[in-house]
């Protein structure tokens, strides 16, 4: 019997030796220098019976920050970096204001496709399970404002964040897909000067 309970014990240290935590998450997230893709944005608002949806290509720059290209059912840039989110106009980037629900998105995005989970600790209670190829991160906001705006976030993924889910307080949700992300090494011309206006 004793025996038993020492190789269930040995299990168990064992187990949590190899038990995949906050700080490997943020290594594996960070690593590539680039990330992009394809993104899916659905909004579930209570007063519709159909969920919003919005289409585009995300550039992720581990250094520089975030590229959001939508486009449909409307063509719209974004970049969201250490300065704030800018909008892409027909005279450039333009810095918009940052307090409204999509700038705390948008901020909410950048550190979690980043890896930055000492950001995210700041405001939130970071719940993780699963393993390095198959985990789910449950966020939990501690913070006044944050708790104003959501109830929970559920981000999933592998290699790399696949999906990410926020419920708002007041009833509606957003789901982002990132369906077939793919890692890089470096950005193209075209994304250098976006991020360089």
């Amino acid at each position: 019997m004793a025996s038993g309970l020492q190789l269930a014990f040995l299990l168990l240290l064992a187990s949590d030796a190899y038990a995949f935590d906050l700080d490997q998450l943020s290594t594996q997230l960070a690593k590539p220098a680039v990330v992009r893709g394809p993104l899916i944005q659905e909004k579930h608002l209570r007063a519709l019976p159909q969920p919003l949806t919005s289409r585009g290509q995300f550039v992720l720059s581990r250094d520089l920050g975030l590229l959001w290209q939508l486009q449909s059912p409307l063509k719209q840039d974004y970049r969201i970096d250490n300065q704030g989110i800018a909008k892409r106009t027909s005279s450039g980037w333009q810095q918009q204001p940052g307090q409204d629900v999509a700038a705390q998105q948008s901020r909410l995005f950048l550190a979690v496709l980043k890896g930055d989970h000492s950001g995210l600790a700041r405001d939130f209670e970071l719940q993780l399970s699963g393993t390095s190829e198959a985990w789910q991160l449950r966020l939990v906001p501690n913070s006044v404002l944050l708790k104003q705006i959501f109830s929970r976030i559920q981000i999933d993924g592998g290699a790399l964040v696949q999906r990410i889910e926020l419920h708002e307080t007041q009833g509606d949700h957003s789901v982002l897909r990132l369906p077939e992300s793919q890692a890089g090494d470096a950005l193209s011309e075209q994304e250098q000067r976006d991020f360089a206006q």
